[in-house]
């Protein structure tokens, strides 16, 4: 039985409803068409950005080396590719989105819980990515009209003045087309950018290990960016990191199945992860280590924000050519992410609220306006904090969710059910009850660890602590559970005989992607 065979979708049509949409409807078979460089372009695109090349520096201020840096992004990422691989599995098996999968573990009302906290959180990171975006479009037409700084005279908000806001709404628009063009030009906009984005990290590296000697001295010098006052205690740096890396794609390991339900295959997820994020994050993390070691002996100083280093080396070369290359490199590598990571989810989150009124397109608008609204530029600041807050309220959502579909339902779904009120995963007025215990009970252990020092390691490890005490305590609650169970009769069907073969009426289906 091939892995081809082994996805699910239905043979009649789905009736309109208030759980469906075209855009929530599960892909048919024929829709689904992502193969392994697809979406290894997906998380090389998401992983090349601002934030993700300045990682090590916020882990080498804490006090760690270059190399201990690495070693707590690559194994946090190691942890948070089984969560992804588990939740994209049902996405490419069923088709479905993530605030329909979680319809089955907290019920058809409940899974706007876990839906909203990952959409709330997008859309932060989406105004904050857009910022960023914003000052590099800031500098690029600085680069090519020099009186663009000038505009507005003394005029500010909040310490930014008229252009920094005019580039930020620019970049904000930019996003907003891929948006309204819809699924189609995301993986376009992924695939195309991932070679190009790979290449300009190595140029940038290339730069660097040929102006100081190479790379050996580069790394004989990158200790001196660690300072004196670094924190002593190597754990007591290192598992909070490694946690705030798991949190980093924290986010992405809920709603992935976004993106893998128009994956071709088991294989072509599970790879396609695996190969784009575990190689992409550590590259780009040890380009920004060498490139701002390297930045130290030619200047006598650190310059770990790109965009400065790079705004510095047009400057000097007196190219505004190199400035526009640079700069469309860093646009290119905050839209990739931006699009994928943090735009995605809320659409999909605001939709199922009410599928009858809200479409992806307008979820996306709605996403889009709130990062506007919660003012990014002072969210900068919080940056180490909000991955380790969130980590914990969102490995939380994991722990159900992972519990439900692996060990309660041991990945067998009813795919109509997933969308029929007064189904299976109804539950008591669409809500499970248990999966919300459970979801509050590892949020709750891992803030304890504020309480007092003795607990600090349950907040220091948030998303380790919520994820084993929800995932605990709901298969606690569930094992004996019938409401909601229906579907786990299905498991006694032989695996290799499909739960059914599908078509889909196109009036209900989600939007395909390129065949």
């Amino acid at each position: 039985m091939t892995d081809r065979e082994l996805m699910f979708d239905l043979t009649e049509p789905l009736p309109p409803g208030p759980l469906v949409n075209a855009d929530l409807a599960p892909t048919g078979i024929g829709q689904r068409t992502w193969n392994v460089w697809h979406i290894a372009s997906l998380w090389i695109g998401m992983s090349v950005c601002i934030p993700t090349y300045m990682l090590a520096a916020s882990m080498i201020a804490a006090g760690m080396n270059w190399w201990q840096s690495l070693v707590a992004i690559l194994l946090g990422n190691m942890i948070v590719l089984v969560p992804l691989v588990i939740s994209a599995h049902a996405g490419t098996r069923y088709g479905i989105p993530f605030p329909v999968f979680a319809r089955a573990a907290f019920g058809t009302r409940g899974a706007h819980i876990p839906s909203l906290l990952r959409a709330v959180v997008a859309c932060g990171w989406f105004g904050i990515q857009t910022w960023i975006g914003g000052l590099a479009i800031n500098a690029l037409l600085g680069i090519l009209w020099p009186p663009w700084g000038a505009l507005g005279g003394e005029w500010r908000f909040m310490g930014y003045g008229l252009p920094y806001f005019l580039s930020f709404l620019l970049f904000w628009a930019i996003n907003l087309y891929f948006v309204l063009a819809g699924t189609e030009s995301i993986k376009w906009l992924e695939t195309l950018s991932a070679p190009f984005l790979i290449i300009t990290g190595l140029a940038l590296l290339g730069w660097a290990a040929g102006k100081v000697g190479g790379i050996g001295t580069i790394l004989e010098r990158a200790d001196a960016l660690r300072p004196a006052t670094a924190r002593a205690s190597f754990f007591g740096v290192f598992v909070p990191w490694v946690t705030a890396m798991v949190g980093y794609w924290a986010t992405l390991s809920l709603n992935i199945p976004d993106f893998t339900r128009y994956a071709k295959s088991q294989r072509d997820q599970a790879v396609g992860q695996a190969l784009g994020l575990l190689t992409t994050m550590p590259l780009f993390a040890f380009i920004g280590v060498a490139v701002t070691s390297a930045t130290v002996m030619l200047y006598g100083r650190a310059i770990w924000n790109p965009v400065d280093l790079l705004a510095r080396l047009t400057a000097e070369s007196r190219s505004p050519l190199l400035g526009i290359v640079a700069m469309v490199a860093i646009l290119v590598a905050t839209l990739t992410t931006n699009i994928a990571a943090n735009i995605v989810a809320p659409a999909n989150g605001f939709a199922n609220l009410a599928p009858r009124r809200v479409s992806f397109k307008l979820g996306g608008l709605i996403a889009a306006a709130i990062g506007i609204l919660i003012f990014p530029w002072k969210l900068l600041d919080m940056y180490q904090a909000w991955l380790i807050t969130y980590s914990g309220l969102l490995g939380a959502v994991g722990g159900v969710i992972m519990c439900d579909y692996l060990v309660i339902r041991r990945g067998v779904l009813s795919l109509r059910d997933l969308y029929t009120a007064g189904g299976t995963y109804t539950y008591l007025g669409g809500v499970n009850r248990h999966a919300v215990v459970a979801l509050v009970a590892g949020i709750v252990v891992a803030l304890a660890g504020l309480a007092h020092p003795g607990l600090r390691f349950l907040f220091d490890g948030a998303w380790f602590s919520a994820t084993i005490v929800s995932f605990g305590v709901y298969w606690f609650l569930m094992r004996n559970a019938e409401c909601g169970m229906e579907s786990r009769a299905v498991s006694k069907t032989p695996p290799d005989i499909p739960q059914s073969a599908v078509r889909i009426p196109h009036s209900l289906s989600a939007e395909a992607s390129p065949r």
